[in-house]
């Protein structure tokens, strides 16, 4: 979200940041908004002043028993009451107006994000690996059907579409897979773990921008109904950990020498997927509940552009310690996310698919997340700023299974436990029918 100062004083840059992401000018409406906002806060306040002052002449007349110039004086205080009643509305409407402008604004992409309009526009960074050479390779939901530990239809049966039963060896191996991701980032690369939330407020949902823009994505609960049945209780389920972990700061000054902060999670996410009607329909790609790990850290605004290379290698080395071939994707300005100031997309080879999947996307929000969050740090001069925040997939815990299912495949159907997975595994080198 971003500051009318700041859009007043960079108007320009603003606009053209607006314009590489496909979307019209904003500036000159936002600031005739801020104008009229203005102008009613200063008609207020000299009302209110000239009222207060008029309200002490009416006691001095009172006293001296000028009942004229008493009367005279109520009688402009009965006016000032009549424009501040027509002002204090119009004030409420121009704010509500301005704040909704503002909330729905995206961030404005880095200069050196690359144009394009969507996904095609998107720019190879880097690849590793080598894809491995399977004969007619077979589709994830294929092999664990065929194994009898994915179960669809029982899923569907509780939950509708797009959920899954994994059973099993398979069941251990996912788990393991979270574990492992958890165990390194936290071992080798230095994040707190943290054990959030999945259910979090409105003002948590809108920190981390999801709220309002993306609010059909999301999944509400409501508890505590009263005796009419409204309910009085209203929560989110977290969409990703970036929510609850982004929100660990919210509303706070922090020491410069605390930073950067680095949290990291291994939880359920929710996501309607409202937007997803035919797409990905088929196996565990996309799903309403699936397992992630997180990475999330909180910077000064002069780290946070090394902060976002660091944190692409930490979740490539998830996918290099697996032994998976991917590649590393500059998101364009039409491709990339609504707080995201830049992002890199990691796109894992999937062999039954023949083609590459996104697994992680690491991004940086610069101040855009601070400013909803009201997040700022005491600079070393003492001046309060804001900090600057990022998050990324270290990495999609159910994505990752999928990978290893098809990429580590058999032709007698079986899976190979990667290496990295074999202390996890308790003996389980194989994953096949029992």
């Amino acid at each position: 979200m971003y500051d009318v100062k700041w859009i007043r004083d960079n108007a320009i840059e603003f606009d053209k940041g607006l314009q590489r992401r496909g979307l019209e000018p904003l500036s000159t409406q936002i600031l005739e908004l801020d104008n009229e906002r203005k102008r009613i806060i200063h008609e207020l306040q000299v009302a209110q002043e000239r009222r207060n002052s008029v309200s002490k002449d009416i006691g001095q007349a009172m006293a001296a028993k000028n009942t004229t110039k008493a009367d005279a004086l109520k009688a402009e205080v009965a006016q000032l009451k009549d424009v501040m009643a027509q002002a204090e509305p119009e004030q409420v409407r121009i704010d509500k107006e301005l704040h909704e402008l503002l909330s729905a604004t995206p961030n404005v992409p880095k200069s050196d994000v690359p144009e394009g309009a969507d996904e095609h526009g998107n720019v190879l960074k880097s690849e590793f690996g080598t894809k491995p050479e399977i004969a007619a390779p077979k589709h994830h939901y294929e092999l664990g059907e065929a194994l009898g530990m994915l179960d669809f239809e029982s899923a569907s049966r509780m939950s509708g579409a797009r959920f899954v039963v994994i059973k099993g060896q398979l069941a251990r191996l996912e788990r393991a897979i979270g574990q492992f991701m958890l165990d390194l980032h936290i071992s080798e690369h230095g994040y707190t773990e943290v054990n959030p939330p999945l259910l979090v407020r409105d003002h948590a949902m809108f920190g981390t921008a999801q709220l309002p823009k993306f609010r059909d994505d999301q999944f509400s609960v409501e508890a505590g109904r009263d005796n009419q049945g409204d309910s009085h209780l209203q929560h989110w389920l977290i969409p990703t950990a970036e929510v609850p972990l982004t929100n660990l700061v919210r509303e706070q000054i922090l020491a410069e020498s605390e930073l950067p902060l680095r949290f990291t999670a291994l939880t359920p996410c929710f996501r309607a997927e409202a937007g997803s009607a035919g797409r990905d329909t088929r196996g565990m790609l996309r799903q309403h509940q699936f397992n992630k790990v997180e990475l999330v850290s909180i910077t000064t605004p002069e780290q946070s552009s090394g902060e976002h290379e660091r944190m692409l290698g930490c979740a490539e080395k998830v996918l290099q310690k697996l032994g998976l071939c991917y590649r590393v994707m500059t998101l364009c300005t039409g491709d990339m996310g609504f707080a995201s100031q830049k992002t890199y997309d990691i796109e894992v080879w999937m062999p039954g698919q023949d083609t590459y999947r996104e697994i992680s996307s690491c991004s940086v929000c610069g101040d855009f997340q601070a400013q909803r969050m009201k997040t700022r740090f005491k600079n070393k001069a003492g001046k309060n700023e804001f900090v600057h925040t990022l998050n990324g997939s270290g990495v999609a815990v159910g994505r990752a299974l999928i990978a290893v299912m098809e990429n580590y495949q058999n032709a007698d159907g079986s899976i190979t436990v990667p290496d990295i997975l074999l202390p996890y595994m308790g003996g389980i080198t194989r994953i096949a029918r029992v």
